[in-house]
Formats: C-alpha cells, structure tokens, sequence
C-alpha cells in the first residue's frame, strides 16, 4: 500500500490522503453535532469527495503530460514501458474515485442520520 503512494507521487496521494481525513473528521464531528440535537450540514462531505476524485483526474493528466513528454525526447519505447507509464499514472484517479466513492457513503449515512433525528424531533 505504502509502494503505492509513492508511486502515484508523493504530492497528489498525500494531498488525496489528506483529504480523505479531511472528510472523515468532518464526518465524525458533523455525527457529534447531530446527536447533540444540532442542525448539520452534510454538503460538505460530499464535496470534498468531489474534489479528490477531480484532483485525482488531474494528477493522473499530469503523469501523463510528463509520461509523454518524456516519450517524445527518447524517441521509442517499448509496449511493456508504456503500459506500465499508464498504469501509474492512474493510481492517483483511482485513488481519488475510492474517496469519492467513500465519502458518498458517509453522506448518505449523515443524510439518514440527519432525517431519523428530524422525525424524532417532530414527534
């Protein structure tokens, strides 16, 4: 796991990692606020995930960029180095789509969450 963070670059997998904890502190503190008998707003969560999988996207474009300016001063490579360019340079996307996917969840916990103690207060 740790072989993978660096190689998907140390600066977007630490920027996605940090997002990822940015998400899940929000979270717990947002489930706090909730059982507390505070409104919350969960918007948050869902948009941070949101950013990591478009951060995600862009330092995979930006490996790529790099991937091929690097192709075009040595002239040829071979398939097996080019799909292996490829390959790394999609973990940070894949990466940013599991945050994405992750802080889904935690929304749509906080969501119903959310409702449960409403209906509760209604009654």
């Amino acid at each position: 796991m740790v072989e993978l963070f660096y190689m998907g670059g140390s600066l977007f997998m630490g920027v996605l990692t940090l997002l990822l904890m940015g998400i899940v502190a929000i979270t717990i503190a947002q489930f706090i606020a909730l059982f507390n008998g505070k409104a919350v707003d969960v918007s948050w969560v869902k948009s941070i995930g949101l950013f990591a999988l478009v951060f995600g996207v862009l330092g995979q474009f930006i490996g790529l960029y790099s991937a091929f300016q690097s192709i075009e001063q040595v002239g040829q490579v071979s398939q097996a180095l080019l799909a292996g360019g490829l390959k790394v340079s999609s973990i940070t996307s894949m990466y940013g789509i599991a945050i994405c996917l992750i802080s889904y969840l935690l929304w749509f916990g906080l969501k119903m969450a959310s409702a449960k103690m409403i209906a509760r207060q209604a009654v």
